[in-house]
């Protein structure tokens, strides 16, 4: 569903990623591990149109998207939610999810009821400004905001960070429904190895912006990631 291949990125005169080739399979979840500064989120924000990729290539369900800007990606079903549960502040929490569904026309609506099916919670803090959520709750919102896109790829960027361990619970679960019952397609960096791998059906481990290792994912595989990353 999603590609990158010979993917080299950075900024400015840096290079960060060097020549990566990442598979992201239909309808399940394919993880990116590394430690801090490892390129993971360079990676991504290349693979969404954030920053241009100096060579190499990106395709979409077969279509070459590595020219195309951000907004053209997301009406062609890419999705991202970035680090730090981002929001806005001022806003309500059902004033955020709005801002998106007024742009998904008709079907905007339902997809808001769909995204608050996933996080319940969500429901009773539909009148409270964001900026007044915790950073468990702002993280919930900036998912379920993505999912209003609509969109076949979700890619999140370490969703489980700082978040207090109950609601890591009910991300985790919500990542496992969006793929075994809706059908999405996921790419995940995260920090919890445990929980990438267990939620993977294949992990990247990217060191130094090249990858070094690659499998098949398992929670069964924990212990060779962990060498692999000398965790």
């Amino acid at each position: 569903m999603l590609e990158l291949t010979g993917v080299h990125v950075g900024y400015g005169r840096t290079s960060v990623v060097h020549g990566v080739d990442v598979s992201v399979a239909d309808g399940g979840v394919t993880a990116v591990l590394g430690h801090n500064g490892a390129g993971k989120t360079t990676l991504l924000r290349a693979a969404v149109g954030l920053l241009p990729v100096r060579s190499g290539r990106v395709t979409l369900d077969g279509e070459d998207v590595t020219r195309l800007r951000p907004h053209q990606r997301v009406r062609r079903g890419l999705a991202y939610v970035p680090q730090g549960q981002q929001s806005f502040g001022q806003l309500t929490a059902r004033e955020n999810l709005q801002l998106v569904a007024d742009g998904a026309g008709s079907a905007g609506a339902s997809r808001v009821d769909d995204a608050l099916d996933l996080f319940p919670a969500l429901r009773g803090l539909l009148s409270r400004r964001a900026g007044l959520l915790s950073g468990g709750q702002r993280q919930q919102l900036a998912i379920a905001r993505a999912l209003v896109t609509g969109p076949r790829v979700l890619v999140l960027d370490e969703p489980t960070e700082g978040i207090q361990p109950s609601v890591v619970q009910e991300i985790e679960d919500a990542v496992a429904t969006l793929t075994a019952q809706r059908g999405l397609t996921v790419l995940l960096v995260e920090q919890h190895v445990g929980f990438a791998l267990a939620a993977s059906q294949r992990y990247y481990v990217l060191e130094s912006g090249r990858v070094t290792s690659t499998g098949a994912g398992g929670a069964e595989q924990e212990a060779d990631v962990r060498a692999a990353m000398a965790l």
